[in-house]
Protein backbone atom coordinates (compact mmCIF):
# COMPACT_ATOMS: atom_id res chain seq x y z
CA UNK A 1 0.00 0.00 0.00
CA UNK A 2 3.02 2.17 1.15
CA UNK A 3 4.31 1.26 -2.13
CA UNK A 4 1.35 2.61 -4.46
CA UNK A 5 1.20 5.51 -2.66
CA UNK A 6 5.06 6.84 -3.46
CA UNK A 7 4.86 5.88 -6.50
CA UNK A 8 1.26 7.92 -7.46
CA UNK A 9 3.00 10.72 -5.44
CA UNK A 10 6.55 10.17 -7.69
CA UNK A 11 3.99 10.46 -10.87
CA UNK A 12 2.22 13.52 -9.77
CA UNK A 13 5.73 14.98 -9.44
CA UNK A 14 6.75 13.96 -12.75
CA UNK A 15 3.81 15.24 -13.94
CA UNK A 16 4.30 18.95 -12.52
CA UNK A 17 7.39 18.78 -14.06
CA UNK A 18 7.30 17.76 -17.06
CA UNK A 19 3.90 20.49 -17.30
CA UNK A 20 6.22 23.36 -16.25
CA UNK A 21 9.26 22.16 -18.36
CA UNK A 22 7.13 22.18 -21.33
CA UNK A 23 5.38 25.32 -20.79
CA UNK A 24 8.50 27.13 -20.09
CA UNK A 25 10.07 25.64 -23.07
CA UNK A 26 7.24 26.60 -25.72
CA UNK A 27 7.64 30.35 -23.69
CA UNK A 28 11.29 30.87 -24.68
CA UNK A 29 10.91 29.07 -28.17
CA UNK A 30 8.17 31.61 -28.47
CA UNK A 31 10.38 34.71 -27.42
CA UNK A 32 13.35 33.64 -29.30
CA UNK A 33 12.01 33.18 -32.78
CA UNK A 34 10.16 36.45 -32.35
CA UNK A 35 6.55 34.80 -33.41
CA UNK A 36 3.33 35.64 -32.41
CA UNK A 37 2.21 33.33 -29.38
CA UNK A 38 0.89 29.65 -29.74
CA UNK A 39 -2.82 28.74 -28.96
CA UNK A 40 -3.87 28.37 -25.24
CA UNK A 41 -4.88 24.94 -26.33
CA UNK A 42 -1.78 23.79 -27.99
CA UNK A 43 -0.01 25.05 -24.82
CA UNK A 44 -1.33 23.22 -22.56
CA UNK A 45 -1.97 19.90 -24.84
CA UNK A 46 1.46 20.11 -25.87
CA UNK A 47 2.21 20.37 -21.61
CA UNK A 48 -0.14 18.06 -20.54
CA UNK A 49 1.71 15.89 -22.78
CA UNK A 50 4.75 16.34 -22.02
CA UNK A 51 4.24 16.01 -17.61
CA UNK A 52 2.29 12.64 -18.43
CA UNK A 53 5.53 11.49 -20.07
CA UNK A 54 7.47 12.55 -17.66
CA UNK A 55 4.82 11.17 -14.77
CA UNK A 56 5.35 7.56 -16.64
CA UNK A 57 8.99 7.44 -16.64
CA UNK A 58 8.81 8.49 -13.01
CA UNK A 59 6.20 5.35 -12.12
CA UNK A 60 8.18 2.96 -14.09
CA UNK A 61 11.70 4.09 -12.07
CA UNK A 62 10.15 4.10 -9.02
CA UNK A 63 11.12 0.50 -8.33
CA UNK A 64 14.57 1.43 -8.86
CA UNK A 65 14.46 3.98 -6.46
CA UNK A 66 12.98 1.66 -3.79
CA UNK A 67 15.60 -0.61 -3.85
CA UNK A 68 18.42 2.07 -3.78
CA UNK A 69 16.55 3.60 -0.73
CA UNK A 70 16.43 0.12 0.99
CA UNK A 71 20.16 -0.65 0.47
CA UNK A 72 21.01 3.16 1.66
CA UNK A 73 18.53 2.49 4.48
CA UNK A 74 20.42 -1.00 5.47
CA UNK A 75 23.57 0.91 4.97
CA UNK A 76 23.01 3.22 7.47
CA UNK A 77 21.43 1.03 9.95
CA UNK A 78 24.80 -1.04 9.66
CA UNK A 79 27.14 1.94 10.29
CA UNK A 80 25.20 3.50 12.89
CA UNK A 81 24.89 0.01 14.83
CA UNK A 82 29.02 0.46 15.18
CA UNK A 83 28.95 3.78 16.76
CA UNK A 84 28.08 3.88 20.22
CA UNK A 85 25.27 6.00 21.40
CA UNK A 86 27.21 8.36 23.14
CA UNK A 87 28.82 9.63 20.60
CA UNK A 88 26.23 9.85 18.33
CA UNK A 89 24.65 11.80 20.76
CA UNK A 90 27.58 14.19 21.98
CA UNK A 91 28.27 15.02 18.07
CA UNK A 92 24.72 16.20 17.64
CA UNK A 93 24.64 18.63 20.02
CA UNK A 94 27.93 19.92 18.90
CA UNK A 95 26.57 19.51 15.29
CA UNK A 96 23.68 22.00 16.59
CA UNK A 97 25.72 24.37 18.74
CA UNK A 98 27.93 24.59 16.12
CA UNK A 99 25.17 25.36 13.61
CA UNK A 100 23.79 27.95 15.52
CA UNK A 101 27.10 29.76 16.31
CA UNK A 102 27.31 29.85 12.02
CA UNK A 103 23.95 31.54 11.77
CA UNK A 104 24.88 34.20 14.08
CA UNK A 105 28.13 34.97 12.89
CA UNK A 106 26.42 35.03 9.14
CA UNK A 107 23.77 37.60 10.18
CA UNK A 108 27.26 39.98 9.81
CA UNK A 109 28.85 38.45 6.90
CA UNK A 110 25.56 38.61 4.93
CA UNK A 111 26.32 42.23 4.51
CA UNK A 112 29.75 42.26 2.51
CA UNK A 113 28.51 42.73 -1.64
CA UNK A 114 29.31 39.67 -3.46
CA UNK A 115 30.62 37.01 -1.79
CA UNK A 116 29.19 37.63 1.69
CA UNK A 117 26.20 35.10 0.98
CA UNK A 118 28.97 32.38 0.09
CA UNK A 119 30.77 33.10 2.83
CA UNK A 120 27.84 32.69 5.45
CA UNK A 121 27.34 29.31 4.17
CA UNK A 122 31.03 28.55 4.60
CA UNK A 123 31.73 29.39 7.80
CA UNK A 124 28.24 28.12 8.96
CA UNK A 125 29.69 24.88 7.54
CA UNK A 126 32.37 25.33 9.30
CA UNK A 127 31.25 25.55 12.62
CA UNK A 128 29.49 22.68 12.43
CA UNK A 129 32.28 20.45 12.00
CA UNK A 130 34.21 22.37 14.55
CA UNK A 131 31.19 21.88 17.35
CA UNK A 132 31.28 18.16 16.55
CA UNK A 133 34.85 17.41 16.47
CA UNK A 134 35.69 19.24 19.66
CA UNK A 135 32.59 17.87 21.27
CA UNK A 136 33.68 14.09 20.57
CA UNK A 137 37.73 15.11 21.35
CA UNK A 138 35.97 16.26 24.90
CA UNK A 139 33.56 13.63 25.39
CA UNK A 140 34.64 12.25 28.85
CA UNK A 141 34.47 15.58 30.13
CA UNK A 142 30.63 15.56 29.14
CA UNK A 143 29.66 13.23 32.10
CA UNK A 144 26.31 15.43 32.46
CA UNK A 145 25.60 14.75 28.76
CA UNK A 146 26.73 10.92 28.45
CA UNK A 147 25.33 9.89 31.83
CA UNK A 148 21.47 10.53 29.84
CA UNK A 149 22.84 7.26 27.98
CA UNK A 150 24.79 4.71 30.17
CA UNK A 151 21.42 2.93 31.01
CA UNK A 152 20.72 1.75 27.15
CA UNK A 153 24.65 1.57 26.45
CA UNK A 154 24.86 -1.08 29.21
CA UNK A 155 21.81 -2.69 27.84
CA UNK A 156 23.63 -2.29 24.25
CA UNK A 157 26.60 -4.21 25.90
CA UNK A 158 25.00 -6.91 27.71
CA UNK A 159 22.49 -7.59 24.11
CA UNK A 160 25.66 -7.27 21.48
CA UNK A 161 28.88 -7.53 22.87
CA UNK A 162 30.14 -11.07 23.61
CA UNK A 163 26.91 -12.51 21.82
CA UNK A 164 28.22 -15.86 20.61
CA UNK A 165 27.76 -16.49 16.64
CA UNK A 166 26.75 -20.04 15.25
CA UNK A 167 27.72 -20.76 12.37
CA UNK A 168 26.88 -24.04 9.84
CA UNK A 169 29.36 -26.52 11.16
CA UNK A 170 29.50 -26.43 15.18
CA UNK A 171 25.57 -26.57 14.95
CA UNK A 172 25.91 -29.64 12.34
CA UNK A 173 28.50 -30.82 14.93
CA UNK A 174 26.13 -31.36 18.13
CA UNK A 175 29.31 -30.41 20.68
CA UNK A 176 27.87 -27.20 21.09
CA UNK A 177 24.33 -28.65 23.24
CA UNK A 178 26.60 -30.36 25.67
CA UNK A 179 29.51 -27.01 25.97
CA UNK A 180 26.03 -24.76 26.95
CA UNK A 181 24.48 -27.02 29.21
CA UNK A 182 27.83 -27.01 31.14
CA UNK A 183 27.77 -23.45 31.48
CA UNK A 184 31.26 -22.25 29.92
CA UNK A 185 29.13 -20.24 27.43
CA UNK A 186 28.01 -16.92 28.40
CA UNK A 187 26.17 -14.46 26.77
CA UNK A 188 23.95 -14.60 24.31
CA UNK A 189 23.79 -16.88 21.38
CA UNK A 190 23.11 -15.69 17.91
CA UNK A 191 22.02 -17.81 14.95
CA UNK A 192 21.77 -15.82 11.91
CA UNK A 193 18.87 -16.01 9.35
CA UNK A 194 20.96 -16.57 6.92
CA UNK A 195 23.11 -19.80 8.42
CA UNK A 196 19.14 -21.25 8.80
CA UNK A 197 18.61 -20.85 5.51
CA UNK A 198 21.76 -23.02 4.76
CA UNK A 199 20.67 -25.76 6.91
CA UNK A 200 17.78 -25.51 5.09
CA UNK A 201 19.06 -26.45 2.27
CA UNK A 202 21.44 -28.83 3.05
CA UNK A 203 17.86 -30.89 4.80
CA UNK A 204 16.36 -30.40 1.18
CA UNK A 205 19.38 -31.98 -0.41
CA UNK A 206 18.98 -34.87 -2.85
CA UNK A 207 22.29 -36.23 -1.20
CA UNK A 208 21.26 -38.50 2.09
CA UNK A 209 24.67 -37.84 3.73
CA UNK A 210 24.10 -34.06 3.30
CA UNK A 211 20.22 -34.57 3.68
CA UNK A 212 20.89 -36.32 7.51
CA UNK A 213 23.42 -33.94 8.36
CA UNK A 214 21.31 -30.61 7.40
CA UNK A 215 18.37 -32.19 9.66
CA UNK A 216 20.74 -32.98 12.16
CA UNK A 217 21.48 -29.38 12.55
CA UNK A 218 17.96 -28.13 12.60
CA UNK A 219 17.60 -30.67 15.33
CA UNK A 220 20.55 -28.93 17.64
CA UNK A 221 19.06 -25.88 17.12
CA UNK A 222 15.35 -26.76 18.30
CA UNK A 223 16.99 -28.33 21.62
CA UNK A 224 19.38 -25.86 22.43
CA UNK A 225 16.10 -23.16 21.84
CA UNK A 226 13.94 -25.77 24.24
CA UNK A 227 16.43 -27.62 26.62
CA UNK A 228 19.06 -25.05 27.60
CA UNK A 229 18.39 -21.86 29.63
CA UNK A 230 20.83 -19.56 27.80
CA UNK A 231 18.78 -16.76 25.60
CA UNK A 232 18.97 -17.91 22.46
CA UNK A 233 18.52 -14.71 19.61
CA UNK A 234 17.64 -14.97 15.74
CA UNK A 235 19.11 -12.92 13.67
CA UNK A 236 16.89 -11.88 10.62
CA UNK A 237 19.05 -9.01 8.62
CA UNK A 238 20.83 -10.56 5.72
CA UNK A 239 23.71 -8.94 3.45
CA UNK A 240 22.39 -9.61 0.31
CA UNK A 241 25.50 -8.03 -1.51
CA UNK A 242 27.89 -10.72 0.39
CA UNK A 243 27.17 -14.02 -1.51
CA UNK A 244 29.53 -16.21 1.14
CA UNK A 245 27.93 -17.60 4.34
CA UNK A 246 31.30 -16.76 6.00
CA UNK A 247 32.07 -13.61 4.88
CA UNK A 248 28.30 -12.76 5.84
CA UNK A 249 28.78 -14.08 9.76
CA UNK A 250 32.32 -12.35 9.84
CA UNK A 251 30.90 -8.99 9.22
CA UNK A 252 27.58 -10.18 11.31
CA UNK A 253 30.30 -10.78 13.84
CA UNK A 254 32.04 -6.94 13.41
CA UNK A 255 28.43 -5.21 13.50
CA UNK A 256 27.49 -7.33 16.94
CA UNK A 257 31.38 -7.14 18.54
CA UNK A 258 30.87 -10.70 19.13
CA UNK A 259 32.43 -14.33 18.77
CA UNK A 260 32.09 -16.74 15.66
CA UNK A 261 32.20 -20.32 17.22
CA UNK A 262 33.11 -22.85 14.91
CA UNK A 263 35.06 -26.24 13.93
CA UNK A 264 36.07 -25.10 10.55
CA UNK A 265 39.69 -24.57 10.44
CA UNK A 266 39.46 -22.27 7.21
CA UNK A 267 37.11 -19.59 9.00
CA UNK A 268 39.32 -19.67 11.77
CA UNK A 269 41.87 -18.51 9.71
CA UNK A 270 40.32 -16.00 7.76
CA UNK A 271 38.49 -14.55 11.42
CA UNK A 272 42.12 -13.92 12.54
CA UNK A 273 42.82 -12.29 9.65
CA UNK A 274 39.78 -9.92 10.25
CA UNK A 275 40.43 -9.21 13.57
CA UNK A 276 37.33 -11.44 14.48
CA UNK A 277 37.53 -13.40 17.63
CA UNK A 278 37.08 -17.03 17.32
CA UNK A 279 35.87 -19.75 19.52
CA UNK A 280 37.00 -23.13 17.96
CA UNK A 281 35.43 -26.26 19.35
CA UNK A 282 37.92 -29.04 18.32
CA UNK A 283 40.84 -26.02 19.73
CA UNK A 284 38.44 -26.49 23.02
CA UNK A 285 38.43 -30.29 22.93
CA UNK A 286 42.30 -30.49 22.55
CA UNK A 287 42.46 -28.01 25.82
CA UNK A 288 40.45 -30.30 27.96
CA UNK A 289 41.80 -33.29 27.33
CA UNK A 290 43.81 -35.15 30.23
CA UNK A 291 47.62 -34.47 29.97
CA UNK A 292 49.37 -37.56 30.12
CA UNK A 293 53.46 -37.03 31.08
CA UNK A 294 56.13 -39.85 29.76
CA UNK A 295 56.68 -42.35 32.05
CA UNK A 296 52.65 -43.00 33.39
CA UNK A 297 51.03 -46.16 32.69
CA UNK A 298 47.57 -46.61 31.42
CA UNK A 299 45.59 -49.44 30.21
CA UNK A 300 45.25 -49.32 26.47
CA UNK A 301 43.12 -51.66 24.35
CA UNK A 302 45.18 -52.51 21.47
CA UNK A 303 42.48 -52.57 18.22
CA UNK A 304 44.23 -52.55 15.17
CA UNK A 305 48.02 -52.68 13.71
CA UNK A 306 50.02 -49.17 12.86
CA UNK A 307 51.49 -47.60 9.60
CA UNK A 308 55.28 -48.87 10.75
CA UNK A 309 56.63 -52.05 11.25
CA UNK A 310 55.13 -53.66 14.65
CA UNK A 311 53.08 -51.19 15.95
CA UNK A 312 49.41 -51.46 17.45
CA UNK A 313 46.90 -48.46 17.80
CA UNK A 314 44.56 -48.00 20.68
CA UNK A 315 42.68 -44.74 21.76
CA UNK A 316 41.24 -43.61 24.86
CA UNK A 317 38.18 -42.01 25.75
CA UNK A 318 38.07 -39.11 24.24
CA UNK A 319 39.61 -40.34 21.13
CA UNK A 320 43.78 -39.30 21.75
CA UNK A 321 44.81 -42.28 19.08
CA UNK A 322 48.07 -44.07 21.09
CA UNK A 323 50.86 -45.66 19.01
CA UNK A 324 51.89 -48.77 20.73
CA UNK A 325 55.79 -49.87 19.92
CA UNK A 326 55.72 -54.13 19.75
CA UNK A 327 51.60 -54.04 20.19
CA UNK A 328 51.22 -55.44 16.95
CA UNK A 329 51.06 -59.01 18.64
CA UNK A 330 48.48 -57.60 21.31
CA UNK A 331 45.43 -56.71 18.68
CA UNK A 332 42.62 -57.49 20.52
CA UNK A 333 43.74 -57.44 23.77
CA UNK A 334 44.21 -54.98 26.72
CA UNK A 335 47.26 -54.41 27.99
CA UNK A 336 49.16 -52.09 30.41
CA UNK A 337 51.34 -49.67 28.58
CA UNK A 338 54.22 -46.70 29.62
CA UNK A 339 54.19 -43.94 27.96
CA UNK A 340 57.33 -42.44 26.19
CA UNK A 341 56.27 -39.26 24.35
CA UNK A 342 53.52 -37.16 23.18
CA UNK A 343 53.48 -35.43 20.18
CA UNK A 344 50.83 -32.31 19.75
CA UNK A 345 49.57 -31.92 16.40
CA UNK A 346 47.32 -29.94 14.18
CA UNK A 347 44.96 -32.60 14.39
CA UNK A 348 45.22 -33.31 18.15
CA UNK A 349 47.02 -35.41 20.25
CA UNK A 350 49.28 -38.41 19.64
CA UNK A 351 50.85 -40.67 22.42
CA UNK A 352 53.68 -43.48 21.71
CA UNK A 353 54.20 -45.86 24.00
CA UNK A 354 55.31 -49.18 24.52
CA UNK A 355 54.27 -52.28 26.85
CA UNK A 356 54.87 -52.22 30.23
CA UNK A 357 55.47 -56.24 29.42
CA UNK A 358 58.49 -55.66 26.81
CA UNK A 359 60.14 -52.62 29.57
CA UNK A 360 59.96 -55.33 32.40
CA UNK A 361 61.70 -57.88 30.42
CA UNK A 362 64.10 -55.52 29.33
CA UNK A 363 65.21 -54.91 32.62
CA UNK A 364 65.71 -58.40 33.65
CA UNK A 365 68.02 -58.73 30.90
Amino acid sequence: MLQKLVRGILFLVGFALGFQLVNTSIEAIVAFADVQSVSLATNIGASVFGGTVLGLIAYLISPLFFELAAKFNSWIEATLKLIPTQDIAVGVTGLVIGLLVGSLLSLALYRIPLVGNYLAVIVTLFTGYLGTNLMLNRKEDLTFLTGLFTRQAKAEKGSNQGAKILDTSVIIDGRIVDIAATGFLEGVVVVPGFVLEELRHIADSSDTLKRNRGRRGLDILNKIQKELEIPVQIFEQDFDDIPEVDSKLIKLAKILKGKIVTNDYNLNKVCELQGVAVLNINELANAVKPVVLPGEEMMAQIIKDGKEMGQGVAYLDDGTMIVVEGGRRYIGETIEVVVTSVLQTAAGRMIFAKPKLAQNLSGVR
